[in-house]
């Protein structure tokens, strides 16, 4: 069994409305949550039109990753973890 302090990752992927442009919503998983974000793809429109989507990997503890996804969320992004994806 894997201990609370155990380091995990988790790959999801997010998309942003363009309403949340002016939000630091990936900054705040690492400056609220303590998770370490690589954003391994992204696609955003031209001059803030449309909405963005990133693909990230999550590194955390269990209890931050949860966390963090609660808080994402929260917000009603449109989440899909890794074994709702298929190929990345």
């Amino acid at each position: 069994m894997a201990s609370h302090n155990t380091l995990t990752n988790k790959r999801i992927r997010i998309r942003i409305p363009k309403d949340y442009r002016q939000e630091p919503v990936i900054s705040r998983l690492v400056s609220d949550y303590g998770l370490t974000v690589n954003i391994s793809a992204a696609i955003l429109g031209a001059n803030a039109i449309g909405d963005g989507w990133f693909d990230l990997e999550l590194q955390g503890t269990p209890e931050q990753i949860d966390h963090g996804l609660n808080y994402l969320k929260e917000l009603e992004l449109e989440i899909w973890e890794d074994s709702n994806i298929g190929n990345w």
